[in-house]
């Protein structure tokens, strides 16, 4: 999958996503390897924005490799083992991190 594809992909999830409950949340994500790259979603005022760019005001970012972020994003990895077993990276706030995920889920 290329780093375009996977935009598109978070795009979709996110139109989908229940907001409920989210008043503001910033998370860029650290995409690692040969078909990586940095975007960041943001949920403010019921809307999400993804957009291929750093976000210095971000709570927190998460740092994976293509393959292991795309199976965050089909449910067949848990978050928790992936940042247990070190394919996940968070940098600040880890309940935010959590709370993102729980998002993707959704």
């Amino acid at each position: 999958m290329s780093f375009d594809e996977l935009l598109t992909k978070v795009r979709n999830i996110g139109k989908d996503m229940d907001l409920s409950g989210t008043d503001f949340l910033a998370v860029q994500c650290n995409i690692t390897g040969d078909d990586g790259g940095v975007f960041y979603v943001e949920i403010k005022d019921g809307n999400v924005k993804v957009e291929p760019y750093e976000y210095s005001d971000r709570q927190c970012a998460v740092t994976m490799n293509m393959s292991d972020f795309n199976k965050l994003l089909d449910g067949d990895l848990n978050p928790i083992l992936a940042f247990t077993l070190g394919k996940l990276k968070v940098d600040g706030d880890i309940g935010k991190a959590l709370e993102f995920s729980k998002l993707l889920k959704k």
